[in-house]
């Protein structure tokens, strides 16, 4: 797997809702963040994407979690079980819903955050300027992960 160097930050987006990823790619351009955006519709279509050779590791990974095909948690475990660079991408869980047992398992399986989707453009966007700002270097605890 290739992993240049960039001036810009590489992340990717799992979704199989077709306008939510045109609202993330609209929220992430509104930004003006030095950001290179991969999309894909389901959870098969990411691994796929991240195994290939010519993929320029992301940074952050965000993943709806009800997707066709693999799942986000089943892409999360598989993710963070595959050999580097891919298990040390910071992974984004978005979801809907704001269910413990889905928060637990995102947790459990690895994930670096929790976030429910926002229902307004402007809830989207200050979202993403959030995570997309973080200092990954600090260590988040368990309190920490769930964002709303």
């Amino acid at each position: 797997m290739l992993q240049q160097k960039n001036s810009h930050k590489i992340i990717f987006h799992a979704d199989d809702d077709e306008d939510d990823r045109m609202l993330f790619m609209d929220a992430v351009t509104e930004l003006n963040l030095p950001i290179k955006v991969q999309q894909s519709e389901d959870g098969q279509k990411l691994l796929d994407c991240l195994y290939s050779p010519q993929l320029e590791i992301p940074e952050i990974v965000f993943l709806d979690i009800n997707m066709p095909g693999k799942s986000g948690f089943e892409c999360l475990e598989e993710i963070r079980n595959a050999e580097d660079p891919l298990k040390h991408m910071k992974i984004i869980m978005l979801s809907t819903s704001s269910n413990i047992e889905n928060v637990e398992l995102s947790f459990e399986l690895g994930a670096d955050f929790y976030a429910v989707k926002p229902s307004t453009f402007h809830g989207l966007k200050s979202l993403l300027a959030e995570i997309l700002t973080l200092e990954w270097n600090a260590s988040w605890n368990k309190k920490q992960f769930f964002l709303t």
